[in-house]
């Protein structure tokens, strides 16, 4: 992938199947790639937060991606996800490259407290270890200041931002900050859970490309608030936001880790046996995938 692509269009993060022995299903992973390609999003972004990369070992990951790259057939870029300690980073980082991969998600450090210029260290250890673009994830303990985040962004081969803490008052100051300082493209993304509900808000302060956990399990519903959202039709972009991820946020915020078990829990009603989740996570009730279905149920209603 060219360090100067840009992205557009809804990105597409899917999920890792696993199967009844909790080992990685590779052929479900390449049929749920195929169907989400099918439909159209931006990119793919395998074994990230959705794709519970905090639970895969580095073989099963570089396979795993691998299995992706060769899915999508060349449609669209692939990112993989990357972080933890820094020496795991490089590993993850260097594996996402055989396998394939066009760019990387740098995912926040292991989770101790730390300055600002060490995360710039973070950063610039994990590209020094690639070629590859890498798309750097604000989010948890991984906290830049705008000077910082000018820094990081001033590494050749970091060619994009995600924000997923949702200070829009200094989120705004690090758009300005970068847009500034750095002579080079670069994108900035809206990677809060459930992204549709903030991307109005987002795009106020020039943020225009988002996650969509949602495009797993029901690209239809992502695409017709994305495009609701490109043509300006703000009564059915309100109708979106309140009749389905308005209910859709409310039932993920009920148990910590839903916002990855609510999204496979769909893919699989949907009839694709993606499995479980790994712990630490764990799997919806009854009484929640219930209410799930009828939320799903609703969505689907207003693309009628």
């Amino acid at each position: 992938m060219s360090l100067v692509m840009q992205l557009d269009g809804v990105l597409f993060f899917p999920v890792t199947p696993f199967d009844s022995e909790g080992n990685i299903a590779y052929d479900v992973l390449a049929e749920h790639v195929k169907h989400g390609v099918s439909a159209g999003p931006g990119a793919v972004f395998v074994a990230c937060g959705t794709g519970e990369f905090h639970a895969l070992g580095l073989e099963e990951f570089e396979r795993a991606v691998a299995v992706a790259v060769e899915a999508t057939g060349g449609k669209v870029p692939v990112f993989a996800g990357a972080g933890g300690s820094v020496v795991a980073t490089k590993q993850f980082v260097e594996a996402a490259g055989r396998a394939g991969a066009n760019g990387i998600l740098l995912l926040p450090p292991y989770l101790v407290t730390n300055p600002a210029a060490g995360l710039v260290r973070y950063v610039a250890e994990a590209a020094a270890a690639t070629e590859l673009p890498i798309i750097v994830y604000q989010r948890n303990n991984a906290r830049f200041t705008p000077e910082t985040a000018v820094e990081v962004a001033s590494i050749p081969n970091v060619v994009g931002f995600k924000d997923g803490i949702g200070d829009l008052d200094q989120m705004a100051r690090v758009v300005l900050s970068v847009r500034a300082g750095v002579d080079k493209p670069f994108q900035f993304f809206n990677g809060l859970p459930t992204a549709e509900m903030t991307q109005l808000a987002y795009r106020g302060i020039g943020v225009d490309l988002y996650s969509s956990a949602v495009f797993c399990f029901a690209p239809e519903i992502s695409l017709g608030f994305y495009n609701a959202v490109q043509s300006g039709d703000v009564e059915l972009v309100n109708r979106f936001l309140f009749e389905f991820y308005k209910p859709l946020v409310e039932l993920r915020d009920k148990v910590p880790g839903y916002a990855v078990a609510l999204v496979k829990a769909a893919v699989r009603a949907n009839g694709l046996d993606v499995g479980g989740v790994r712990p630490p996570l764990v799997d919806p009730s009854d009484e929640h995938l219930a209410a799930l279905d009828k939320i799903i149920a609703a969505g689907k209603a207003l693309l009628a």
